[in-house]
């Protein structure tokens, strides 16, 4: 018989984390312990980590919910039920602790990159700040060997960022350096088309949500007019139906979608997206969501099982001091799994 339970735990960045939604400084997440009752040392681990004024499932009562799925699967209740369509962070921590449980170990597939054979290619990540901060960001990871440097624009002045960009763009080719952007919703619909020529005489392989999510006329219209590719992430939040996500990819026609499994509705819900996507040659990659290193090797075993080729968001895991050691390694522009499979959990369990 099962025995689950949501332990709270909250994490602490290394640095504040400048994102379009504020500063984080810490990290609450809810870690899904399931156990065996006949043999407590069977254990399975998953993360439940919605996002503060972002995820779908964000709301006062998250908590009780939480509650109500532990007595659901305590009381003999299967794992996926319909009522978890509407959560998507805890459809994918309790994903994550039955794969760990069923499994015995946190190797969750035998493929490529759990053998260790291959790496994910991932984008380095520059963190908004002040322009000289973000500049010595993008010299540091263009450093370690990154390919792919995503921006996240908006927060400073626009004409700063076009001088980034450009820095990038006078010293590296595009053939040498891939650069995304993410606007997090940033622009206006009136000055949105604008600023998009001015980004796309750089070279730029795409930029994430332009505009705020909901506005389907105006996105629409961006997506068919846009000189640069336009890829959706905030906008696939709260399409949670497989009928919500045909009409939303159908009606607005994005070149790519960015998929988080904590907010885009857990692995099965991601692979729904990734199957729709495929369907209508939308491109995607799969990002993770400020998770601590559970929900990350998790994200990052799933996103092995579909053979990416283009460079992916896996990059979280390192930002939190106190993490759970996982046997996650970033080399150069690759995330790689390095085999060490004993994992302690004690800090989470013993809670």
């Amino acid at each position: 018989m099962y025995n689950l339970k949501f332990v709270p735990y909250t994490l602490h960045f290394k640095k504040p984390a400048g994102t379009s939604r504020g500063i984080y400084t810490t990290r609450k997440v809810w870690y899904a312990v399931l156990t065996d009752n006949d043999n407590p040392e069977h254990i399975g681990v998953g993360e439940c980590a919605p996002l503060p004024n972002l995820s779908c499932d964000d709301v006062p009562e998250y908590e009780s919910v939480l509650q109500q799925q532990a007595e659901r699967i305590n009381n003999g209740g299967r794992f996926f039920d319909a009522s978890l369509q509407q959560f998507p962070s805890i459809m994918f921590g309790l994903e994550t602790a039955f794969l760990h449980y069923n499994v015995g170990s946190v190797c969750f597939f035998n493929n490529n990159f759990t053998q260790q054979n291959v790496g994910i290619p991932i984008n380095g990540l520059i963190w908004m700040g002040e322009k000289d901060e973000m500049l010595s960001q993008i010299k540091s990871k263009i450093s370690a060997g990154f390919k792919c440097i995503k921006l996240k624009i908006g927060a400073i002045n626009f004409e700063d960022e076009l001088a980034l960009i450009k820095y990038i763009r006078d010293e590296f080719s595009p053939s040498d350096i891939e650069i995304r952007v993410d606007a997090n919703g940033a622009f206006s619909p009136e000055n949105a088309l604008e600023k998009l020529e001015k980004l796309s005489k750089f070279s730029l392989h795409s930029i994430e949500q332009p505009i705020k999510a909901g506005q389907w006329e105006h996105m629409e219209q961006l997506c068919a007019e846009s000189p640069l590719p336009i890829a959706f992430d905030e906008e696939l939040i709260g399409a949670n139906s497989i009928e919500e996500k045909i009409k939303l990819l159908n009606s607005l026609r994005p070149q790519y979608i960015v998929l988080k499994p904590s907010l885009h509705g857990g692995i099965r819900g991601t692979q729904e997206w990734i199957d729709e996507a495929n369907k209508r040659n939308i491109g995607w990659w799969i990002t993770s969501a400020l998770e601590s290193n559970v929900g990350l090797n998790a994200i990052a075993q799933f996103c092995s099982t579909q053979n990416p080729k283009i460079p992916q968001g896996l990059g979280t895991g390192l930002l939190f001091t106190d993490n759970v050691d996982f046997p996650l390694e970033i080399r150069e522009d690759k995330l790689w799994f390095n085999g060490k499979t004993n994992v302690d959990f004690s800090s989470i369990i013993n809670q």
